[in-house]
């Protein structure tokens, strides 16, 4: 293979909307690709003469959010809508819709399209410097063979993803079977405010271990994931983090409290905290455990609970993409308080199925790996 320049594959489409046809509005996200998510609550135009039509087949991206990743092809429907502001285009019948797109989403055409971005105030990506750019391409029967190879390691990819979904789950069914439905208590246990079970939002100036050049764990947003999961491996001193950032510590339990990342899910136990202390993002509630009265395991998965979150959702104040829980929710909200013991017994369950999920999650940081490598391979050497 040799470097080509996409322009001589691709061919740019515009097509006017006509509302007779009533096609599904679109959007293109860099994780899902073509969906409707966006468009769930019609914050679409109700004008929609502009937008343009994507066939079956065509592709479509944002031009300022394609260098994060955000470009698919139209494989959902016969025809589809999206917002004029996107470049629609379509591939010759000897490129491999999925040899592009695994290109445009690899890690060297993001840099590629970085190099290529142009705009004062917003980066973007025109059809004219999309097409510009040179990359490995094959015949299409190299090509094909390439995307069965990468669609090998992505299907690995994906069952190890489903797997950990099944560990989420089946601590979430232990909890019911243990504890009730969040929010009741059929068991009899007696019900009690989280404020009475565990510290909300603990002040850093009650602990003892704070010093001058103290080294302490830092945990931004993005290193807590959806799944309980915390990367407390970035290292700050106390006096970077002391003011401007939230304190907590080892066994702390982090909840998101901004949309989206509430509603997604986003929460863990802070655990592996350098000196045991750590500092992170403001838009973190944290609730501490009271010793011999609440687990960090059984409080975390209370506020890991759809149900919990949505109540939660049902409480946030501010204006639209600023909105926050606030923390008068999760002092008054109402929990089944069982006996300490029964809730480190959730504990150990959690904690064995967790190691199962980190196993899990260490395969698919292999399979990201190599996927990565094997893309460089095929498009840029």
């Amino acid at each position: 293979m040799k470097y080509k320049k996409l322009g001589d594959y691709i061919i740019e489409f515009s097509e006017k909307y006509d509302p007779k046809l009533d096609y599904p509005v679109y959007s293109v996200t860099n994780s899902n690709g073509f969906c409707t998510e966006y468009f769930n609550k019609d914050v679409s135009a109700k004008d929609k003469s502009k937008y343009k039509v994507v066939p079956h087949g065509y592709f479509a991206y944002n031009p300022s959010r394609i260098n994060v990743g955000s470009v698919d092809w139209q494989k959902e429907e016969e025809n589809v809508i999206v917002s004029p502001l996107y470049v629609i285009f379509k591939c010759s019948d000897i490129l491999n819709q999925d040899y592009l797109k695994y290109f445009l989403k690899s890690n060297d055409g993001k840099a590629i399209i970085a190099s290529k971005v142009s705009g004062s105030v917003r980066n973007n990506l025109n059809f004219k410097a999309l097409s510009s750019i040179e990359f490995n391409i094959g015949t299409i029967e190299e090509q094909n063979t390439i995307v069965s190879h990468l669609k090998e390691i992505e299907n690995a990819i994906t069952n190890e993803n489903k797997q950990i979904e099944l560990y989420d789950e089946l601590i979430k069914g232990r909890f019911v079977e243990m504890f009730g439905k969040v929010g009741s208590d059929p068991k009899g246990f007696g019900m009690k405010m989280l404020k009475d079970v565990c510290e909300i939002n603990p002040k850093k100036k009650h602990d003892k271990r704070l010093r001058s050049g103290l080294e302490v764990s830092f945990v931004p947003m993005p290193a807590v994931s959806e799944t309980g999961d915390i990367d407390a491996t970035e290292i700050r001193t106390y006096d970077e983090v002391k003011t401007g950032f939230t304190y907590f510590a080892e066994n702390d339990v982090l909840f998101a409290k901004i949309t989206p990342c509430m509603e997604n899910g986003k929460g863990a136990v802070a655990e592996g905290l350098c000196n045991e202390i750590g500092f992170g993002s403001t838009e973190f509630h944290v609730l501490r455990p009271i010793k011999e009265v609440s687990s960090p395991y059984w409080i975390y998965a209370i506020t890991s609970f759809e149900m919990f979150r949505r109540e939660a959702a049902g409480k946030m104040s501010g204006s639209a993409g600023q909105r926050r829980v606030p923390a008068s929710f999760l002092e008054q909200y109402r929990v089944a308080v069982p006996p300490i013991d029964l809730q480190q017994q959730f504990a150990t369950f959690a904690q064995q199925t967790n190691k199962s999920k980190f196993e899990a999650q260490k395969r698919i940081g292999f399979y990201e790996e190599l996927l990565n490598k094997k893309m460089s391979e095929y498009f840029m050497d």
